[in-house]
């Protein structure tokens, strides 16, 4: 994987010097609040179309009147807009920004939120930018100089961003060398320079799944976000648990990441084990089939840690028992092999019974995380997705 060539941003620039072709594509995923739709539109009208040309594609997955809304207030705007409504929203936020990419018809595709916090009057400085720098990505970055938190002002929620900021950065220091602000959610991308079935449920961490695995010339435009005129929101337990385990999946996407975090996640068994035998060993259990009972608690703790960090995309094609029986196998056949490998290895080829024991404790490993990708997690295969589009006007 290589690395981020990062261009810095040019000062100054007139978004009016935009060379052609420089049309945007504005996607809006999952805007969620009929409210802010007339006023983000007509921010739109009064900032983007006289400066470069445009589109505007909404991804609709509310059962709401929000398509409605969108249609009424696409009547007097001088530029198409079209409104994708997914009956199945595969993917959440995420999986929006992928229907969005994928209904782009301009060389620039801009992603934005639908709340107003993004402002459109930066739209054009962002395909500027990126026209005159020669990039693929560019970023509209709270943290580059000249930017700012703006509408952070709660405590909580500052402490949230920047939090998540460092944590993914510090994961990710060369693959995201240059962007200052990988959880911003509002970034043009050239339409060339990216693959939307490729795109995880990321929802606005699309600009990482971007950064991290379509590695390109890169550049930031510093923004203030704005107020929002409709609706609210804040960061959520939720909504940390779920970057925690995407970030743990994108972390370990290549096999060798995996291998690794399985031996971590199976060497964290060894916890609820021990804490599983000494309390049977309390109760009186004779040894035999307390350490029996106390490893199925570390085969538990692991099956739970590997479908959340490791495997989370790949459960589809199984159902949750079957995955937790085939799980439980492998790992108790683990635990039977080892013992005749030892003594093959002890009396066949003469090792000591520590280096016959260590070398059966790694090949037994291997060959558990092998069998664990082959028999338990097949690789996800993409459900269908029902989407209809609709032209506002």
């Amino acid at each position: 994987m290589t690395n981020h060539e990062y261009t810095a941003p040019v000062p100054g620039l007139d978004a009016v010097e935009v060379p052609e072709p420089g049309a945007v594509t504005v996607v809006v995923a999952s805007p969620g609040e009929p409210g802010n739709v007339r006023r983000l539109l007509r921010l739109i009208t009064e900032s983007v179309p006289g400066r470069l040309p445009c589109e505007v594609v909404f991804v609709d997955d509310f059962a709401d009147d929000t398509a409605e809304v969108i249609r009424e207030a696409a009547q007097d705007c001088p530029f198409p807009v079209t409104v994708l409504h997914r009956e199945d929203p595969a993917g959440g936020p995420g999986g929006a920004v992928a229907e969005g990419l994928r209904a782009a018809c301009s060389e620039w595709i801009v992603v934005m939120d639908g709340d107003c916090r993004h402002p459109p009057s930066l739209v054009p400085e962002l395909v500027a930018t990126g026209e005159h720098a020669g990039a693929e990505l560019v970023v509209a970055s709270r943290y580059a100089e000249g930017g700012h938190r703006g509408g952070l002002a709660d405590g909580r929620r500052v402490a949230v961003s920047r939090g998540a900021a460092r944590l993914t950065k510090a994961l990710f220091p060369r693959r995201l060398h240059g962007i200052s602000d990988p959880m911003s959610g509002f970034f043009a991308v050239r339409r060339s320079a990216v693959t939307p079935d490729l795109l995880g449920p990321l929802g606005c961490e699309a600009l990482l799944e971007l950064a991290v695995h379509r590695p390109r010339r890169v550049t930031e435009v510093p923004f203030v976000p704005q107020d929002r005129s409709a609706g609210e929101s804040g960061p959520t337990v939720r909504e940390g648990l779920r970057l925690l385990r995407r970030l743990a999946g994108l972390r370990t996407r290549t096999p060798l990441a995996r291998l690794i975090g399985f031996g971590l996640i199976g060497a964290s068994g060894f916890v609820p084990n021990l804490l599983g035998l000494y309390v049977l060993d309390a109760l009186g259990l004779h040894y035999v089939p307390a350490e029996i009972l106390a490893n199925q608690l570390g085969v538990a703790w692991n099956f739970l840690l590997i479908e959340q960090l490791l495997f989370r995309d790949r459960r589809a094609h199984r159902r949750g028992r079957d995955r937790l029986g085939r799980f439980a196998l492998l790992a108790n056949a683990d635990l039977v092999l080892r013992i005749p490998l030892i003594a093959l290895l002890v009396h066949r080829f003469g090792m000591g019974a520590l280096p016959a024991t260590a070398l059966a404790l790694v090949l037994t490993f291997v060959l558990r995380f092998v069998g664990t990708e082959a028999l338990v997690y097949l690789p996800r295969r993409r459900p269908g997705n029902r989407t209809t589009a609709r032209r506002a006007v």
